[in-house]
């Protein structure tokens, strides 16, 4: 692809190593923001700069934040005795939209994935056991994408819980085996929250 202006190869060089973009769809992107006033693009790189110098993780569930405490875990209303475990933020965000789950989240940043180099030091589950060591944890819902990764998380956190007093339950499998949580739709999963099963049943049928 050849350009005229070295600024905008760049520009356009940039936006195409976010996912999904490619060079041409990056270009489109650009060339659609030189249309628009000079203002609109200093609102977006103004409003990028902010979420990635100030944006926090809560203390509590890791979960993305603007302060210390999510609005989740710092909501007096919300069950605080039923977690449910997520890979990431976008889960998070998918199951709070079924608006099926009253309790509160721990999301571990990912799952344990040898081949990618993951282990379970680079996870948030140390913290997770932590929490369930207090006592004040009735159930921890296991809410993880069911592929092979998935499950590893799953069987390797349940072995480090499943001592304490509390209920381990995974999302039944509305969720199609290999599927990603946030693709899922809404009717979908928030059934699977309300229809969990056992989490030692999920190891015997796998």
């Amino acid at each position: 692809m050849e350009f005229s202006s070295k600024l905008l190869e760049k520009a356009v060089h940039e936006m195409s190593q976010l996912p999904g973009i490619g060079k041409r769809t990056a270009l489109r992107l650009v060339l659609h923001l030189l249309k628009q006033p000079k203002e609109q693009t200093q609102f977006l790189s103004q409003a990028l700069t902010q979420m990635r110098e100030e944006i926090k993780y809560c203390n509590s569930c890791h979960n993305i934040s603007d302060v210390a405490l999510c609005e989740i875990c710092a909501n007096p209303n919300r069950d605080h005795g039923i977690i449910c475990v997520v890979e990431d933020i976008r889960d998070v965000m998918a199951i709070e939209n079924t608006r099926q789950f009253k309790g509160i989240y721990h999301v571990l940043g990912g799952k344990i994935s040898p081949m990618d180099g993951v282990g379970p030091g680079q996870l948030h589950i140390s913290t997770l056991v932590e929490k369930a060591k207090t006592g004040n944890i009735r159930e921890l819902i296991f809410a993880l994408s069911s592929t092979m990764e998935g499950d590893t998380t799953n069987f390797f956190i349940y072995k480090q819980v499943k001592d304490f007093q509390l209920v381990t339950t995974t999302i039944a499998r509305g969720i199609a085996v290999g599927d990603e949580l946030e693709y899922a739709d809404e009717v979908t999963l928030g059934r699977s929250i309300l229809q969990r099963i056992p989490l030692e049943i999920s190891f015997k049928n796998n």
